[in-house]
């Protein structure tokens, strides 16, 4: 979830932790658990832990570098910490790797900032020669 959603309940929050708490150990034992990993980082960012988040989707990022859902996911924690440039980097990579879910990315509440800065507008012209070639 992004800065932008609902706050959570007591017991919403109390059940995140919790599910954190399980995940965490989990990716403990076997850090290369890829999906308790992607389970993790979305638990980090329903509950506004976001450099937690960015911790865990550059984790995936390093053990999947081409899969473009991990580097959009790795862009959206960049983002999320004022990171633009790195967001930018990352969003690149989830281009080239095959990502193109165009308007996710113009939509993504998580995106919302950074799709103000210049590392955004950089990115304008690829966007719109994707979206002219998917037509």
């Amino acid at each position: 979830m992004s800065r932008s959603s609902r706050s959570l309940s007591p017991r919403e929050a109390r059940d995140l932790d919790i599910e954190i708490s399980f995940l965490s150990g989990l990716t403990r034992r076997d850090p290369a658990y890829i999906e308790a990993l992607q389970l993790l980082g979305a638990a980090y960012r329903r509950r506004g832990r976001f450099s937690d988040t960015l911790q865990v989707d550059q984790r995936v990022a390093r053990l999947r570098p081409e899969d473009p859902q991990a580097l959009f996911n790795l862009a959206r924690s960049c983002a999320l910490t004022g990171q633009f440039e790195s967001a930018y980097d990352a969003l690149v990579r989830a281009l080239d790797a095959g990502f193109r879910n165009l308007h996710g990315l113009s939509r993504d509440p998580d995106l919302a900032e950074f799709r103000k800065s210049p590392w955004y507008r950089r990115l304008r012209p690829r966007l719109r020669a994707l979206r002219q070639a998917a037509r």
